[in-house]
């Protein structure tokens, strides 16, 4: 499983770092946005249709057909003749992703006992720390010396071992119900408004005018309809228990992510590090989620998951605080850096904790669909804060640089916040 989660995470960055190459070779700058986009939305269906399908099936036929569904997304995309086949292929590749990722949710829940399960899930933060540290660099050289299509096509190579080597530790895991969830249906369609929002919000904030904030408004009114209708019922009104959690994770991820996305930018923009060491700017946050998420699986400090929760978004806020105030105080990149590091802290106590709190408030028959909730509350939230964030630095980055930053932080450190303030919520309820 780590060696999966490993793959995926270094696909990710690997892609991210090749993409321009790759749409310039194919002629396909007008469709380099969506080429992410469509990745993050299909990944939404994904995520339903797995969680429906390992609660009655169990978690291993919804495994094996998200690594195939992954790997043929690749194969599609490195095969590439043009843009729209390699967006095809991506859209294929999110949608497997999005099944694999709740498929090892399920797994981990149904194999290991419950003291077992914050170390896995530290590990899971482990794997995304290598491919984020050598991921963009590996990348890149394959770029220069092999082309850019082995970026896709040399995954595929470790992805089929490895999924093959799970093999004995699924055998006997049998589905916990006997049969779909009758409102299965409904959740794929609001999984493709989901995804179809998903994909116009992508879109619409790379426009700056009328037509834009219209689709925009339009697409976010989609995503919280289907948000409503796709996540546990309380998760809006922070009901106590396993809604609180899901509202917290989609609060963590949107701050983290929220940030992370326009750090690069800032440090080149206003430090003027060049593209690498802006980059390596965000491994600190890397290292420091790695060993946040070690010392929550393996402290022997009698902490409730609600205590770590919350002093993990306390960190989340302050770190992130951090991070713009090295635009008008001495230290500069260092404090910015430091800020980060602390968020990136934060973020591993926070992180497989709020996994490990989904698994144990879910029956074994609700696994599944639980763990799907848990995950589009990640996508939906940070595709969200993203196209609001991303609106407000684009509308003010070239007037006011500092102003643009600072408020696209201040949302995200406020979200940390709130989320502190309410970690006592995950708490089941007497």
């Amino acid at each position: 499983m780590v060696a999966l989660v490993s793959l995926v995470a270094f696909e990710a960055l690997a892609v991210a770092t090749a993409m321009p190459t790759v749409a310039q070779a194919l002629d396909g700058l007008p469709l380099y946005a969506l080429a992410f986009g469509g990745t993050l939305a299909a990944s939404v269906v994904g995520m339903v249709t797995a969680g429906r399908g390992a609660d009655a099936r169990g978690p291993a036929p919804v495994l094996w057909r998200g690594v195939a569904w992954f790997v043929a997304g690749l194969l599609i995309a490195g095969l590439s003749a043009n843009m729209a086949m390699l967006l095809a292929g991506r859209i294929v590749q999110g949608f497997g992703a999005g099944a694999l990722s709740v498929a090892v949710y399920v797994v981990v829940g149904r194999t290991y006992p419950v003291a077992l399960r914050p170390r896995v899930f530290a590990a899971f933060s482990a794997a995304w720390v290598v491919p984020s540290l050598i991921g963009p660099a590996i990348s890149g050289l394959m770029v220069q010396h092999l082309g850019w299509r082995w970026v896709f096509l040399a995954v595929p190579l470790l992805a089929v071992p490895a999924a093959w080597l799970m093999r004995p530790g699924l055998r006997g895991l049998a589905a916990a119900q006997a049969a779909d969830a009758p409102d299965g249906g409904r959740r794929l369609q609001w999984a493709v408004l989901a995804a179809v929002s998903a994909c116009i919000l992508h879109l619409a904030a790379q426009r700056h005018d009328a037509f834009g904030f219209a689709l925009l408004a339009l697409s976010l009114g989609g995503l919280l309809l289907a948000a409503r209708r796709l996540l546990p019922a309380g998760s809006f009104g922070l009901r106590r228990g396993l809604p609180s959690v899901i509202a917290l994770r989609a609060l963590a991820s949107a701050a983290f992510f929220g940030t992370e996305v326009f750090i690069p930018l800032m440090l080149s923009r206003e430090f003027g590090l060049s593209p690498a060491w802006a980059g390596v700017g965000l491994s600190v946050g890397a290292l420091g989620w790695s060993l946040g998420s070690w010392y929550q699986g393996h402290t022997t400090r009698p902490w409730t998951r609600a205590a770590l929760l919350r002093v993990g978004l306390a960190l989340m806020a302050a770190g992130i605080a951090l991070v713009p105030l090295g635009l008008v105080l001495p230290g500069g990149v260092a404090l910015a850096l430091m800020g980060w590091t602390l968020t990136g802290l934060g973020m591993g106590v926070t992180y497989p904790s709020l996994s490990v709190l989904t698994l144990a408030l879910s029956a074994p028959a609700e696994q599944g669909r639980n763990s799907s909730a848990l995950q589009l509350a990640d996508a939906l939230a940070i595709a969200t804060v993203l196209a609001v964030s991303g609106s407000v630095v684009a509308t003010l980055l070239t007037r006011a640089p500092a102003l643009a930053f600072g408020l696209s932080f201040a949302l995200t450190c406020a979200l940390a916040a709130v989320g502190a303030a309410l970690a006592g919520r995950t708490r089941a309820p007497a």
